[in-house]
C-alpha cells in the first residue's frame, strides 16, 4: 500500500500534520515553500488550494496580494478524526461482545448520497454482510446518526445492537467482513520500509549529522504513507484480530520514528513562516 501524490492529498498531509494546531492562517508562499519538496509547483499549490477551498475544505483571505489560507470546520474535523485514529488505534479497547449493525436503502436518483454514506460508514470501521446489512464491534450509533442527519438520509436507515448467536467460530464471521490479511501485509511492508529509515534517523540525529530540512520531509512522508491505515483497517478489538497482527509494530514504529523527528522537523517549519506577511487578523488589528 503505497501512498498517493495526488496534490490535495499532500495538502490534507500538510494541514493535518503541521498546522492543525498552529494558530492563524497560513501564507500561500509558506504553503508553497513547504510543498515543492514533493514535486508541487508554485502554480500547482496555488491551483490546489483554491480548488479546495471551493469544495469547502479551506477559506481563502488575501491582505494586499498576500492570500492565506484556513481549514473550515468541515475540513478540520476530517483531520482531528484521522488524527485520533493515527494516534489513538483502538485495538486494545475493551470488547463485551456486542455488535452493532447497521440496514439503509437510499433510492438509485441520489446515489451519490449512497456512495458517500458508504464511505463514511467505512472510515467508522463496518464490515459489509452483504444486501445493504454492515456490522461493527464499535458503538458507532452516534457517528452513523449524525453521518445521516448530514446527508439528510435519515429516513432510509435502521440501526440495531445485539449479541451473535451460535457456534461457528468468531473468525469465520470476521473473514466475511474485512478483509484482515491484506490489511496485514500493509503494515507489514510499512514496518520493512521503515525500520531502516528508524534505524538510520536515531544514528544521525545522535550524531547531530541530519539537517532539519530532511527532519521535515521525512517525518512528511512517514506521515502520509501511515495516515491510509485509517482508511482500510477496521481497527476491530484484540479478540477478533489474528495472533501475528501487526498494526501494533507498525504503530509504534510509527511513533517512535515521529517524536525523533517532531523537534527539529516544526524548527524548518517554523522558519519557513518567519518571514510571512501579517496575517488578516493581525493587519486588522493594526
Amino acid at each position: 500500500m503505497r501512498p498517493t501524490k495526488r496534490p490535495q492529498d499532500l495538502v490534507f498531509t500538510l494541514f493535518g500534520e503541521y498546522l492543525l494546531h498552529r494558530d492563524g492562517p497560513a501564507w500561500v508562499g509558506g504553503l508553497i515553500a513547504l510543498l515543492q519538496p514533493f514535486g508541487l509547483s508554485e502554480g500547482a499549490v496555488r491551483t490546489v488550494l483554491s480548488r479546495m477551498a471551493r469544495k469547502g475544505w479551506l477559506s481563502s483571505e488575501r491582505v494586499g496580494r498576500h492570500s492565506f489560507y484556513s481549514l473550515m470546520p468541515r475540513g478540520r474535523r476530517l483531520l482531528e478524526e484521522g488524527e485520533a485514529r493515527i494516534l489513538h488505534p483502538s485495538w486494545s479497547n475493551a470488547w463485551d461482545g456486542t455488535w452493532f449493525l447497521l440496514w439503509y436503502s437510499i433510492p438509485e436518483d441520489v446515489r451519490h448520497l449512497r456512495d458517500r454514506m458508504r464511505d463514511r460508514i467505512a472510515w467508522l470501521g463496518f464490515g459489509s454482510l452483504g444486501n445493504g446489512l454492515w456490522i461493527s464491534p464499535h458503538d458507532v450509533e452516534k457517528a452513523v446518526r449524525e453521518t445521516a442527519r448530514q446527508l439528510g438520509v435519515e429516513g432510509h436507515l435502521e440501526c440495531f445492537r445485539g449479541t451473535r448467536l451460535g457456534s461457528a467460530p468468531v473468525t469465520d464471521l470476521v473473514s466475511k467482513c474485512w478483509d484482515l490479511p491484506s490489511v496485514n501485509q500493509h503494515y507489514g511492508a510499512f514496518i520493512d520500509r521503515w525500520r531502516p529509515r528508524l534505524d538510520s534517523s536515531r544514528r544521525d540525529l545522535k550524531a547531530g549529522s541530519m539537517p532539519a530540512r530532511r527532519c521535515y520531509t521525512l517525518r512528511f512522508e512517514l506521515i502520509h504513507e501511515f495516515r491510509r491505515f485509517p482508511n482500510e483497517d477496521p481497527f476491530l478489538p484484540r479478540a477478533l484480530l489474528p495472533d501475528d497482527w501487526a498494526g501494533e509494530r507498525a504503530s509504534a514504529l510509527f511513533h517512535e520514528l515521529h517524536d525523533l523527528l517532531v523537534g527539529p522537523a516544526d524548527a524548518w517549519v517554523d522558519s519557513v513562516f518567519e518571514g510571512s506577511p501579517p496575517a488578516p487578523a493581525a493587519a486588522e488589528a493594526g
